[in-house]
């Protein structure tokens, strides 16, 4: 072969190598990252990759474990990671197994720990995120919340060793929350306030429950502040300072939607609050705005007629859109039942909701700088039940270095939490509420 053979016959493989370009040098789609997320609701394993991957699974028993088989994927050190992922305390995963079982055919063996509902999906790219392919790992049977809650109650007080009366006491709230009424009628909700300062409700012989909905969480950080806080561990820390305050309250109880670092959809917040029964709903939030000098905190409620400002409609867009962000399986029929209903939202939930937003709106102005000086309103799905009270609290601009420092300190979270638990106080105390019946749904 003359060396002029030789030279262009390179020169021609040098261009079929430029032509075909990195996608179809690359022997299937590259491991982005791994993740999983444990949580006593269900723990999500998710794998994030260049292209969109696609995966069959089977449920297998004796051991109990779910095989998945991933196409278009080549073992790799990325995917070895989810081994050393899974945490001891995973109250699903007992261990993962990750192998080559065809060409471009990895297997994931996920060994469980208890009966099992899993869901796999796919998500398009989305925020810093590329392609994610999700497994979630749901519990086979969902346990009753309600009676959950009832329960923790009724331990919290064996505990603290109550008297007989409070025992009594504990029992007939028990009693109420399996679906017997209160024996005592509640006040009208027109009733005026009584003198002094608020006490909690009488008259009921059941626990008061208030729905916390730390936003965000698993998949979804939230905002980002200047140094790196993310609103979805500030959020979490308030509402578990403010979960302390209420549970230390006679007769009253909260619910967190999360209570660790895992994402909730939307529209399953509000479901979790509705099968307690929930008396009250507050979403808490630490979000961001395009300008850094932005400050102050804002109350928002549910709006029949748009939204009372440009800034709320931007603010309730931009949190609606927390679903695509977290990943929600938008197959799931359940998912479609629920979104469907509570589209049915009524005026008189909107009246609670802003007097409930205008009690807390006014004690939070006095710890800290309110952005808006009255409760706004816009179309935000999660304060959607239909029959529950509810507010999102914006509790500063994690986006403005001032307030996000703030938020970072213990003191300041601290004072705010008291002046979240004062509005509460003060709504019940002016909308006692009512002696009903507890039905589990």
């Amino acid at each position: 072969m003359t060396a002029t053979r030789r030279r262009l016959l390179q020169q021609g493989a040098g261009s079929l190598v430029l032509l075909l370009g990195p996608r179809e040098l690359v022997f299937g789609a590259s491991i982005v990252a791994v993740r999983v997320w444990p949580a006593a609701d269900y723990t999500r394993v998710t794998i994030e990759s260049d292209t969109p991957l696609a995966a069959k699974h089977a449920l297998y028993d004796n051991p109990q474990r779910v095989v998945i088989d991933v196409d278009g994927l080549e073992l790799s050190p990325e995917l070895r990671e989810l081994v050393g992922r899974v945490l001891p305390g995973d109250p699903f995963i007992a261990g993962v197994r990750v192998g080559q079982n065809q060409p471009r055919v990895v297997r994931l063996v996920i060994d469980l720990k208890q009966p099992t509902a899993p869901q796999v999906f796919t998500l398009e790219p989305v925020a810093a995120y590329r392609h994610r392919l999700v497994f979630d790992l749901h519990p086979a049977t969902e346990r009753d919340p309600l009676l959950a809650l009832i329960q923790e109650k009724a331990a919290a007080d064996r505990a603290a060793g109550p008297s007989d009366r409070a025992a009594s006491d504990v029992n007939d709230a028990l009693g109420d929350f399996i679906g017997r009424v209160g024996r005592a009628p509640a006040p009208a909700a027109s009733t005026p306030a009584p003198a002094g300062p608020p006490a909690p409700p009488r008259g009921t012989e059941r626990l008061v429950i208030v729905a916390l909905d730390p936003g965000h969480g698993g998949e979804d950080p939230g905002a980002i502040g200047p140094s790196g806080l993310r609103e979805k561990d500030v959020v979490l820390q308030i509402a578990q300072r403010l979960r302390e305050r209420i549970n230390a309250q006679p007769n009253m109880r909260a619910m967190m939607t999360r209570d660790a670092d895992f994402f909730v959809p939307l529209h399953e917040r509000v479901r979790k609050a509705r099968r307690v029964q929930a008396d009250l709903f507050i979403s808490i939030h630490a979000d961001a705005f395009v300008r850094p000098h932005a400050r102050g905190a804002s109350v928002f409620a549910l709006s029949e007629s748009g939204a009372t400002s440009v800034e709320a409609r931007w603010m309730a867009n931009k949190e609606n859109a927390a679903d695509l962000v977290g990943g929600v399986n938008i197959k799931t029929k359940d998912a479609a039942v629920t979104r469907a209903l509570l589209d049915m939202s009524t005026s008189a939930q909107i009246k609670d909701s802003l007097r409930l937003g205008n009690e807390v709106l006014g004690r939070i102005g006095k710890v800290g700088r309110l952005h808006k000086a009255r409760v706004e309103q816009a179309g935000f799905a999660v304060l959607k039940a239909p029959d529950v009270p509810s507010i999102l609290v914006e509790t500063a601009f994690i986006s403005n270095p001032e307030e996000e420092a703030k938020l970072r300190d213990t003191d300041y979270q601290i004072a705010l939490v008291e002046a979240l638990m004062a509005g509460i106080q003060r709504y019940f105390a002016k909308n006692p509420p009512l002696a009903r019946n507890r039905a589990t749904s």
